[in-house]
């Protein structure tokens, strides 16, 4: 017994283990506090985050709806698979056809547009400039068919009127289809003027009916015919006009 007076202190021990009483007639295991970082040790490893699924492409078959497709792959509805995929769907949702591709899980880009089909007057203009290009090569060989074919075409850039057949009537009855050929007994040659080439012209007749374009050799085939069908044209309407001596 502790003297009168005084106190005894008592000692603290620490428990690892200890019991105490639990009701009646029963005991409790007491086990000690954890630290707190062996608590947060203690437990378990929080799971990982599922990966996001990565996007993947639905064809629509027949009877499918947005909300079934939506509701098959776990989306949280339609409107977000619509969203997803506007630019393929259009503007009615309701409207979707067996075959279409649908992106699950990202946006859908937009189909590439058709080419333009021409039009018809784009159509007819690529025609004319094909036309043209032809033109542009068009060669003409080195006889008197040759020479007419080309002079027509030349006639006709600066609207001067003459057939093949006038052309050619009133060139063999002058030179035979000789572009060489010089008339030096008549009148315009007495005058100092004598007649040239296929269709004979002289030379002031020449100088003052060429044809841009054409070579200044009165002496030229193309040349020759081109200024004379222009001079019959201004004076007897067209060279078909002249039957004779002109």
């Amino acid at each position: 017994m502790p003297s009168k007076g005084k106190h005894r202190r008592t000692q603290v021990r620490s428990l690892r283990r200890g019991f105490i009483a639990a009701g009646t007639g029963g005991a409790a295991l007491i086990l000690p506090l954890l630290g707190a970082n062996a608590a947060a040790a203690a437990q378990p490893a929080a799971a990982p985050a599922a990966a996001k699924a990565a996007p993947k492409t639905y064809s629509v078959v027949a009877g499918d709806s947005l909300s079934k497709i939506a509701d098959a792959h776990s989306l949280s509805g339609w409107k977000e698979l619509y969203e997803d995929n506007r630019a393929v769907i259009g503007d009615k949702p309701s409207l979707i056809h067996p075959g279409l591709k649908l992106t699950i899980g990202a946006k859908a880009k937009a189909p590439a547009k058709p080419a333009a089909k021409a039009t018809p007057a784009a159509d007819r203009a690529d025609r004319s400039q094909a036309r043209a290009a032809v033109a542009k090569t068009t060669t003409y060989t080195n006889d008197l068919d040759g020479w007419i074919k080309e002079s027509l075409a030349i006639m006709a850039k600066h609207g001067i009127p003459g057939t093949y057949e006038g052309i050619h009537r009133n060139i063999m009855r002058e030179s035979s289809g000789n572009p060489r050929a010089i008339n030096n007994w008549d009148s315009n040659a007495v005058a100092g003027t004598p007649s040239k080439g296929l269709l004979q012209v002289i030379a002031p007749t020449f100088a003052a009916y060429h044809v841009p374009g054409t070579s200044m050799d009165s002496y030229d085939p193309v040349a020759n015919i081109t200024a004379a069908c222009n001079y019959a044209a201004d004076r007897y309407g067209s060279i078909d006009n002249v039957n004779g001596p002109y």
